[in-house]
């Protein structure tokens, strides 16, 4: 799939056409493109090919001319002619979080700065506050935003990764017909982001497999191509590796190149203890293999129930794994509907009526429709009027539906004094109500702690939004009292928003863990601004998963009518 490194073009004409201080439209019609794009589901190749580029909300026939340009020659002449005179430090300072192209050029024309070096130099010599609007805290930001983007190109998010990985085992499946191939490490265990990807597959074909593997055409580089292993660099510098085992060795192998490795090292200790030892190979009594096959044989020689791969951090699952008493995980069959979707109303790219189709083929009871409110003005946030009238469609629309019921929403904004964007008045009409903060990052922990106490303290907030404010590549999280959200959740019977999109994964694992533990209840929401965004359910329930989450601590698994006792409840 070509769609990620084509959404990263579009995003460094955009800009490069803001650095160079060219039309306000042109590039937010890129920065748009990008969004979209980055995130399809569906492979832009074959919608190349089937003449359905155009179908894709937000590409129109500027942009399709472009991506079709690419795709027949591998390369763009409108990105081309964008970085022409452009020195490359400065292309790759773009990406730094809290460095907008317009602050940039500024560093750049006062200063001379044309790389991260340069840029880190100059912040920690406090160079940048004297700057004509910039300031001590700005600098802090930028400082901060280096130690993100540092951090970023050491680890690949898990909605490049996991595209990638499906991509690549679907090839092998096909031409192969490699019967035993699953994904390996952290990628395996649905961590938010991880190093390099690796799969493991079996087969007596193991030549073939590799070969296949080597020559598929997502590949820009083979880094090595032996019998049994191989590597592969694909879009965006990513390395995947291969290794093909025996089939005896299988299980053995999965469990070990799973990891993590803390839970390994425990896994192995209590092995040495009872004289067994464990490898990729299989497990051991003396030089007597005892099994391998199965990943089941590992722990159960161990005396232990097999343990899901999210949960294999050494957070306490092997002791529950010892005691049989592991939790029964959540699974993507449990979840009955999706809490946080935007349409056409506001920024969102398909009507009312295509997402509950796109719904219905997810095998969802129930959608809910949940647009920015008015003050989210750069999102075209719904006003009152508009809001009125979405939830008047919306019930006439559910008259005509079976076996499929539309939730009539909204993402209202938490304001900075506390107050909602929209009055109880018409926060009753609605049939879900999803609180969320948009601006005020940088408040105290106690002033944005009681902004969020006071959204759930409304009796018809039912939902928090991913409620820390962080997106992985680019932003922290804001400063936010997470027990005390927990402690009121509980009080009000307010739930808290897992969100999937793959940057925010808010509420991440950890947190999700501590709020089962104090019986909060929670829920997942895609964020959804295109009908293909419906599918990061998956991250979401990754999170979950790795959150040591159950069917009953998620909204998301209620029937349609025990979700409606439960929101009308308070």
């Amino acid at each position: 799939m070509k769609n990620l490194e084509i959404a990263q073009m579009f995003e460094r004409i955009a800009d490069i056409l803001e650095f160079k201080g060219e039309n306000r439209f042109k590039i937010n019609a890129y920065r748009k493109a990008s969004r979209v794009i980055g995130s399809l589901s569906e492979d832009i190749e074959h919608l190349h090919k089937e003449n359905r580029l155009m179908d894709i909300p937000g590409v129109g026939s500027g942009i399709a001319e472009k991506i079709t340009e690419y795709l027949d020659t591998g390369k763009m002449s409108k990105y081309e002619e964008a970085i022409k005179g452009v020195e490359m430090g400065l292309i790759k300072l773009m990406d730094i979080p809290g460095l907008g192209p317009s602050t940039l050029k500024m560093v750049y024309k006062e200063l001379g700065i044309k790389d991260v070096e340069g840029l880190e130099k100059a912040a920690s010599e406090g160079r940048l506050r004297v700057l004509k609007g910039m300031g001590e805290k700005k600098e802090e930001n930028i400082l901060r935003g280096i130690r993100l983007f540092k951090e970023s190109q050491q680890r690949i998010s898990i909605g490049k990764a996991l595209p990638i990985v499906k991509e690549i085992i679907n090839s092998l499946k096909k031409k192969t017909g490699v019967k035993e191939i699953e994904p390996a490490g952290s990628l395996r265990r649905m961590k938010e982001t991880i190093g390099d990807i690796d799969i493991l597959a079996s087969g007596s074909n193991r030549k073939e497999i590799i070969s296949a593997f080597v020559s598929l055409p997502i590949v820009k580089d083979v880094l090595a191509s032996g019998e049994t292993k191989g590597s592969i660099i694909v879009e965006g510098n990513i390395q995947v590796d291969l290794r093909v085992v025996e089939k005896d060795s299988f299980g053995a192998a999965l469990q070990y190149f799973t990891g993590s490795k803390l839970h390994n090292i425990h896994l192995r200790e209590m092995a040495k203890r009872l004289g067994l030892k464990i490898s990729e190979y299989g497990i051991f009594r003396g030089d007597k293999k005892i099994g391998g096959e199965k990943e089941e044989d590992i722990y159960s020689a161990i005396g232990l129930d097999w343990i899901p791969s999210e949960l294999r951090e050494d957070r306490g699952e092997i002791e529950a794994a010892g005691k049989k008493s592991l939790p029964n995980l959540v699974k993507v069959e449990d979840i009955k509907g999706d809490f946080h979707v935007h349409s056409n109303w506001s920024d969102g790219a398909e009507s009312v009526e295509e997402i509950v189709e796109m719904a219905r083929k997810l095998g969802y009871q129930y959608i809910a429709i949940t647009d920015h409110s008015k003050s989210t003005k750069i999102a075209n946030g719904l006003t009152e009027e508009r809001l009125l009238r979405q939830i008047k469609e919306i019930r006439e629309l559910n008259e005509k539906l079976k076996g499929i019921k539309v939730l009539a929403g909204s993402e209202v904004d938490i304001k900075t004094d506390g107050t909602l964007d929209f009055p109880e008045k018409l926060l009753k009409e609605l049939d879900i109500v999803v609180a969320a903060i948009h601006i005020g990052f940088k408040e105290d922990e106690e002033t944005i702690t009681n902004r969020v106490v006071s959204a759930m303290e409304n009796p018809y907030v039912n939902i928090i939004a991913h409620p820390t404010g962080r997106l992985i590549s680019s932003r922290e999280p804001y400063k936010l009292n997470i027990k005390k959200m927990f402690e009121v959740s509980v009080e009000t019977g307010t739930a808290i928003e897992i969100n999937a999109f793959y940057d925010r994964l808010d509420l991440n694992d950890v947190h999700c863990k501590m709020a089962k533990g104090m019986g909060v209840k929670m829920a997942i929401g895609t964020d959804a601004h295109h009908g293909s965004q419906l599918q990061m359910m998956e991250y979401g329930l990754g999170v979950a998963r790795r959150g040591w989450l159950e069917k009953r601590d998620l909204i998301n698994t209620m029937s349609y009518k025990e979700l409606m006792e439960w929101l009308n409840r308070r």
